[in-house]
């Protein structure tokens, strides 16, 4: 058996995403689709009510009003956005399950960066961004719940300087975007979050470079030791960023990323 197979299939808890998220994405791939079938999704989960709520009356969005409906909330944010909060809610036990915290944090900061960084330049979507740069990382829940104490080594091997992937590969013999690609085929995540998650370390190869690299340079970006000079220059180019200006860039997305964390913790 393939080792990416023999991984994914170890992992029992990760065969099937969390109920919630399923009933969101089948609704919102209905046409008719109605804010009051998202909305029944949040209204019948209290702690999901709460974290919209504190979110929406949050320095995240801004809103000059305090709100205290929770159907004023869920207009005000649309539906693609509560949809995108209810994916990272979801998805945050089984991430801190498999990552001690760190990966749903990680993720959070990434899916922000991508948000304000396309709203920024209107590369792409903003809500499709967020929730490109949320998942990417997926295929590491898989690394981490299939031998914990073995992925501290790769982290170990990280630390000292080796690649991701080749420290992945060396002790898994697999690595998180191969595990992940085959969760987004399990999961028949849409074609773009499937493309994110499999060449956000590899954008070239993809079909839609653009999101890939928009992932790839947040993913940069808000690594504790973040090195400018690990970027594409290209594409900041592209954007119109200059590599001076990559700190303050990383500033504003980890302050917009942390009030995030912090209301949805």
């Amino acid at each position: 058996m393939d080792k990416t197979v023999e991984l994914v299939n170890s992992v029992k808890d990760i065969h099937a995403m969390p109920s919630v998220i399923v009933k969101a994405l089948n609704i919102m791939k209905k046409p008719t689709a109605s804010m009051k079938e998202l909305g029944d999704i949040v209204m019948f989960d209290q702690s999901l009510t709460i974290k919209i709520l504190a979110l929406v009356n949050s320095a995240y969005y801004g809103f000059s009003q305090q709100i205290s409906s929770i159907n004023i909330a869920l207009s005000l944010l649309g539906m693609v956005k509560v949809k995108n909060i209810i994916v990272a809610v979801a998805m945050k036990p089984m991430m801190s399950n498999a990552g001690d915290k760190e990966l749903w944090k990680h993720s959070m900061r990434v899916a922000a960066g991508c948000e304000y960084l396309a709203k920024l330049t209107k590369i792409m979507d903003e809500d499709e961004a967020f929730i490109a740069g949320f998942v990417h990382d997926v295929g590491k829940i898989v690394l981490h719940m299939a031998n914990e104490k073995l992925y501290t080594k790769v982290e170990k091997a990280i630390e000292d300087g080796l690649d991701v992937l080749e420290a992945e590969k060396k002790y898994f013999d697999s690595d998180h975007v191969k595990t992940g690609s085959l969760l987004a085929k399990r999961w028949q995540l849409p074609i773009l979050l499937a493309n994110i998650i499999s060449y956000h370390h590899a954008p070239s190869l993809s079909s839609i470079p653009v999101p890939c690299n928009l992932v790839s340079l947040i993913d940069k970006v808000v690594q504790t030791e973040f090195n400018p000079n690990s970027v594409d220059k290209d594409f900041i180019k592209s954007l119109g960023i200059d590599i001076e200006d990559l700190e303050d860039l990383r500033e504003a997305v980890l302050q917009k990323a942390e009030v995030l964390i912090s209301e949805l913790s």
